[in-house]
């Protein structure tokens, strides 16, 4: 029979019944799928320590897996019950099912023993009514007792009453008096019969014994005794004391106790003392270990009949007892009182949590609602002291709910996130609402699973690489390094060039990246006067799916390095290496401009500061160059011992490491007027043979001189800067060009050539006889040379030469 009430599955099954008997279709019944039935997705949960029931995935029908006995498991209970629940685990959902087990005549009536002595005095009067011993069976309603028949006697009648609850009770009536001469003993046969189909029952014979008189039996001070105890009271503790008087002497007034009418468990529980009446505790009493006991550890001392305690009670076995106690004289007579104990409960059990399912590890893209866990919370105290409320001890993204038969759900409350917490240690706390209150705490580790929510992160939000130009090709020149909160290939970040600025050419013959670290290659060297930086757009991107990724912009600067020697401008070398004749007026004096060589440096920086020197000179007394102008100026008047053409060769040098440098070769003429300079000009292969030898002194003399002039400029530049920082001929190029933050040129460059892509500014009151000297952009070429005289015949024969 299967019934549903409130949502919950309820059979009956009679006790008793085979190993691999039906109970019902429990997945008809639930409407569960039978194919989709397994070990994993539907279990059978019971309660107790034996699991009676099984499911047969096959045919979705709950089985009988153990032997029931119901006399075993429920006793005296009039409802026995068997509780179990169905767990759906893909649903996260359980069904309670209840299995009501019904009771069969397996049991006979049986006494305590086979055979008692009734001892009555033969002065006892007919009518007399004497206790025997009942007979016991542990079957309930039809299948209990239902009567007991005497066996034909002339002296005794059998009158059987039926008391509260349906249970019989059997007394001997004595119909004709006794004469212990005539008969001393009389014996009886007592049938206790039940009701069960088939009919069983047991007997006893009674041995009445025939006394001398005795005519008062004992009296109890109250018919019932009812007292109250606390659960796990001391072992010894007393219960009650029950008092019964007789009116005889002697022998006849002695009157001792016993139990008669008690049910299997009450012996393990108390014990009554048969000389004071006093009823103790001595056991403890559990459902689940009530099996364990065995009669002989429980014993009725006969002498002195005192009952103690030994085990404290338990309340969750059973909340009251009923006894029957006997009070016999000494002559044999016996009455009869009931006792009625009732056992109040104490919160002693703090509630027993139990996860019955857990999921973990939870995604962190769980929407608020999800089931995490199901909680089975159970108590065994009654009333207050089992009702049982859970809640969470953190302040965590989850809740706890209760949801049917003690049982509750652990569901996310807010939305999670691993990157911040991976792992979660969740208190549940479970309280009993007892005075005073009991709890149970119990701690799940719940881990947290990743999902690709977090795109690769650089460490800055653009990079700036600095590369020295004529690199190795392959070199690595930089590297950018992103990383990901996520795990795993969640975490896994590659690297690829975007774009970039470079258009005339393809970014990849150029630049390269390692898509595991991240680390930037050069492809081939780089040029600094091709083009000075360029940047490129470097994307990083997860393994996810779908993949995150994010850019980042790297600026590449390339620096220069010194790799072009100066280049001569001015003047134009011929296919000698000799630049054309200048000319130079005799009446020059000291500190006149002869010429001016103009050279430019491809590289920039201190690469291209340029510095002049006076090699070789026919005359070395005779000329002076501008270290750091190239101007060529007579160092005194011409004198007429001097020779009147002159070669001078001058070395053009950069302030690169190492430096790289240029030669020119100057001739010069001192004459008048063209016409008397012309025979000079013509004669130039013949003159220079005879001064082959003299050039060799000249060159080692200029060296030397070169040597001393150049310390002595030194030295007088580092004086001049000591005493004025702002020299009047550099304030074109700012208000300091000396200082560290605006400083253009290198120290003592207040007369210098500027590099290639500078323009010179010079004061015109500084000197008298000095000229302006333009020198036009990188960007156009050189197309002429001007130069401006206060002398207008040296003007004129300067613009013939230069044309």
């Amino acid at each position: 029979v299967c019934v549903s009430v409130s949502g919950q599955i309820r059979y009956s099954i009679p006790e008793e019944m085979q190993k691999g008997s039906s109970v019902g279709n429990i997945a008809k019944d639930l409407g569960l799928d039978v194919e989709q039935l397994s070990d994993r997705a539907v279990r059978i949960l019971s309660r107790g320590r034996t699991q009676y029931f099984a499911l047969n995935f096959k045919s979705g029908h709950l089985y009988v897996t153990e032997r029931i006995d119901r006399e075993e498991i429920c006793g005296g209970m009039e409802m026995c019950l068997l509780n179990c629940e169905v767990i759906v685990e893909d649903k996260m959902k359980l069904f309670p099912v209840e299995v009501e087990i019904t009771d069969i005549n397996d049991n006979a009536p049986s006494f305590r023993s086979e055979e008692f002595d009734l001892k009555i005095s033969e002065t006892t009067a007919p009518g007399s009514r004497f206790s025997v011993r009942q007979a016991e069976d542990p079957d309930m309603g039809l299948n209990s007792i239902q009567s007991y028949q005497l066996n034909s006697n002339t002296h005794f009648l059998l009158d059987v009453e039926t008391r509260s609850g349906g249970v019989k009770y059997a007394e001997l009536v004595l119909e004709k008096s006794l004469d212990r001469e005539e008969q001393a003993v009389h014996n009886l046969i007592l049938t206790a019969t039940d009701g069960g189909d088939p009919v069983r029952s047991g007997t006893t014979q009674i041995r009445v014994i025939v006394l001398d008189s005795n005519d008062n039996a004992p009296v109890f001070s109250q018919p019932v005794y009812k007292v109250s105890v606390w659960e796990n009271v001391p072992e010894g503790s007393m219960v009650v004391t029950v008092k019964a008087t007789d009116l005889d002497e002697g022998v006849n007034k002695e009157v001792k106790y016993s139990f008669q009418k008690i049910t299997d468990k009450a012996p393990q529980m108390f014990h009554l003392d048969p000389k004071t009446g006093e009823i103790t505790v001595v056991g403890k009493l559990d459902f689940e270990e009530a099996a364990l006991y065995e009669a002989e550890k429980f014993s009725l001392d006969s002498e002195n009949g005192k009952i103690t305690v030994k085990e404290p009670l338990d309340f969750e076995e059973t909340r009251d007892y009923t006894m029957a106690v006997e009070a016999k004289d000494g002559g044999g007579l016996v009455t009869h009182c009931k006792v009625e104990i009732e056992v109040i409960d104490e919160n002693d059990n703090a509630p027993e949590v139990t996860f019955t399912s857990v999921s973990s590890p939870v995604p962190e893209d769980s929407v608020p609602g999800t089931v995490i866990a199901l909680i089975s919370v159970n108590d065994l105290d009654f009333g207050d002291n089992g009702k049982v409320a859970c809640h969470l001890m953190d302040d965590f993204p989850f809740t706890i709910r209760s949801s049917s038969n003690n049982y509750y759900k652990l569901l996310t409350d807010s939305p999670l996130d691993r990157e911040k917490t991976p792992e979660y240690n969740i208190t549940i706390t479970a309280t009993d609402k007892g005075t005073p209150p009991l709890s149970t705490q119990k701690t799940i580790l719940l881990q947290i699973s990743d999902i690709n929510d977090n795109a690769p992160v650089f460490k800055k939000p653009s990079y700036t690489a600095y590369v020295p130009e004529n690199n190795p090709s392959g070199a690595s020149i930089f590297s950018v390094k992103a990383s990901d909160r996520d795990l795993d290939r969640n975490a896994r970040v590659t690297y690829s060039i975007l774009s970039s600025n470079l258009q005339e050419v393809p970014l990849s013959s150029y630049i390269s990246i390692n898509s595991q670290t991240g680390a930037i290659y050069a492809q081939r060297s780089f040029d600094y006067e091709q083009f000075r930086e360029f940047e490129m757009q470097v994307q990083a991107q997860d393994g996810g799916s779908p993949p995150l990724s994010s850019n980042v912009t790297v600026r590449v600067f390339i620096l220069d390095q010194n790799d072009n020697a100066p280049r001569i401008l001015y003047p134009s070398v011929g296919a000698d290496g000799s630049a054309l004749f200048e000319m130079v007026p005799r009446s020059a004096e000291a500190g006149y401009l002869v010429t001016k060589v103009v050279a430019v440096d491809a590289d920039s920086g201190h690469n291209a500061w340029l510095s002049y020197h006076l090699l070789q000179a026919t005359e070395p007394t005779l000329f002076s160059m501008g270290l750091h102008t190239g101007e060529i100026r007579t160092a005194r008047a011409f004198a007429d011992r001097d020779a009147v053409k002159h070669r001078l060769v001058t070395l053009v040098k950069d302030n690169g490491q190492p430096p790289l440098s240029v030669t020119v070769t100057l001739n010069l003429v001192f004459a008048e007027n063209f016409q008397e300079a012309l025979p000079e000009m013509s004669d130039q292969s013949g003159d220079s043979t005879p001064q082959s030898d003299l050039q060799f002194y000249l060159v080692l003399a200029l060296a030397l001189i070169s040597f001393l002039f150049l310390l002595t400029v030194t030295l007088a530049i580092v004086m001049k800067l000591r005493r004025s920082r702002k020299p009047k001929l550099l304030q074109c190029f700012g208000p300091d060009p000396y200082s560290k933050t605006g400083s253009m040129f290198p120290p003592n460059y207040e007369d210098g050539t500027l590099p290639y892509s500078y323009q010179l500014c010079l004061s015109s009151d500084t000197r008298k006889n000095d000229f302006s000297f333009l020198i036009p952009s990188v960007q156009k070429e050189l197309s002429g040379l001007s130069i401006l005289s206060r002398k207008p015949k040296v003007v004129s024969s300067a613009l013939e030469r230069t044309t």
